[in-house]
């Protein structure tokens, strides 16, 4: 899949930095969707399965590894957490639950999009 039109959901709790990825992935036309908290995020995923889910660790109603199953079990091809941790418990939490890949926050622009034209390749 190319990104073009390929939808990326952004499951993330701050409004600038959800507002900042939208913005990213739109300007180079891939279908973005937000979500705040993991209820949203998995009524989103079981309404349009995402080809990518960047995912946020720490969200208002709880751990976002939490979204991981709903997700895959809905269609979504690449679950990738973004997170200000950078400890070895947590990436080893984010593979077990299934997550392809952990970013340390800030990812800067153009790796997060040179990655995600990866994931989206991977994914074909």
């Amino acid at each position: 899949m190319t990104a073009a039109g390929a939808h990326v959901l952004i499951v993330e709790d701050n409004e600038l930095v959800s507002g900042a990825l939208r913005i990213l992935f739109e300007s180079v036309d891939y279908r973005v969707s937000t979500a705040a908290t993991i209820a949203d995020a998995t009524s989103l995923v079981a309404q349009d399965p995402a080809a990518l889910v960047l995912l946020d660790l720490t969200l208002p109603d709880g751990d976002g590894l939490a979204l991981v199953s709903a997700a895959k079990s809905a269609g979504a091809r690449t679950i990738v957490a973004l997170t200000g941790r950078d400890d070895d418990e947590t990436r080893r939490r984010c593979i077990d639950a299934g997550c392809a890949e952990v970013l340390l926050k800030p990812v800067p622009v153009k790796e997060l999009l040179e990655r995600a034209a990866e994931w989206m390749r991977a994914a074909d």
